[in-house]
């Protein structure tokens, strides 16, 4: 397995279905690096900016808008952009650990596998728009739809107020998430040096462990 010299900077993203626990799993590995003396930034997509923010509203929110996939698409990339060029990449030619919540992957599994418009269409507008840009490391953690969908709808009945709302991907149907989870995993399959499958139905301690170990084997 490639290294990877952790001195220039590292961009982690990590990508998976609804409920798969990857905010938690972003605070450990954030506590993790800073403790072993590393400089952590932690940001999600869309969002990390002022302006993906906005757009994530438009996307995710239950009342964002009726946006077709192509237009999903569209707005996530611009989004993108921002991201990269404002947090992204300053931080990594600073030396930090940049760990992303969701990135190309997710869009690519979404708009592409889940919503059916046709990947190449997606990975023409990733090459005009950001290029060969690309994380360092990727952690699809992976779940059974049905164990996902239950975490995700009973953490959003905790929660009150604007985040309460964030679940337009989540009120979709079983089908779309099956085919939402089958993108990933081919996703993997097709970039397995830079993409990982993390058992995401373990407890949060033993999720972190296989995170943990993928890391630890990347760098030096």
């Amino acid at each position: 397995m490639p290294s990877i010299d952790i001195k220039k900077g590292l961009f982690i993203t990590l990508e998976g279905g609804e409920g798969s626990g990857k905010t938690s799993q972003i605070n450990h590995l954030s506590e993790y690096l800073t403790d072993q003396g590393s400089r952590v930034i932690t940001t999600r997509e869309p969002g990390g900016t002022d302006e993906g923010e906005a757009i994530r509203s438009l996307l995710v929110q239950r009342d964002g808008g009726d946006w077709n996939p192509m237009s999903e698409v569209l707005l996530l990339f611009a989004a993108r952009i921002t991201h990269i060029e404002k947090v992204i990449k300053p931080a990594l030619e600073d030396g930090k650990i940049v760990i992303c919540d969701r990135f190309t992957d997710s869009t690519v599994a979404y708009q592409g596998y889940g919503r059916g418009l046709e990947i190449d269409k997606i990975r023409s507008i990733q090459e005009i728009a950001i290029g060969d840009f690309a994380p360092d490391i990727t952690l699809i953690l992976d779940i059974n739809v049905k164990l996902g969908l239950d975490r995700s709808n009973k953490r959003l009945a905790a929660n009150s107020g604007y985040e309460q709302t964030e679940d337009r991907f989540e009120r979709m149907d079983i089908g779309f998430h099956e085919k939402l989870r089958n993108g990933f995993l081919d996703i993997v399959k097709n970039e397995p040096q830079r993409c990982h499958v993390i058992d995401a139905s373990e407890n949060i301690d033993s999720v972190f462990e296989s995170i943990k170990d993928v890391i630890l084997a990347k760098i030096k």
